[in-house]
């Protein structure tokens, strides 16, 4: 039986969070995705807390897009969080692509993150 691709995004994200997990010196740069619009924070998970996020739901940026669902959005949105994680004394990060492929928004995201500072 074909899994849905919820489960095939839900499955791929426990695979890779087996793998990977954040601390304070070098959080978890996780993203989601959804169909209009995209989020990312930086999770510290030793103290369970997040340290920095940024989405397109946010006012200031909810009036420059039309739609939150594009990768000129999504890279907006990486600049963003890095220059907060930046200023916040952070330039290393542990990248969490919460299950999605690697290309589209999610790369997008995660390559205008590393142009502003983040080091992956």
């Amino acid at each position: 039986m074909k899994m849905s691709r919820k489960e095939s995004v839900r499955r791929r994200h426990q695979r890779v969070r087996r793998k990977l997990s954040g601390t304070a010196e070098r959080p978890r740069l996780a993203v989601f995705r959804s169909n209009q619009h995209i989020y990312v924070q930086a999770i510290d998970d030793v103290q369970q807390q997040t340290i920095a996020s940024a989405s397109t739901v946010e006012p200031a940026l909810r009036s420059q897009f039309e739609t939150g669902s594009t990768c000129e959005a999504s890279g907006v949105v990486g600049k963003l969080v890095a220059e907060r994680l930046i200023e916040k004394g952070v330039n290393q990060v542990v990248f969490d692509r919460g299950g999605n492929l690697y290309h589209g928004r999610v790369k997008a995201l995660a390559e205008a993150a590393r142009e502003a500072g983040l080091d992956f």
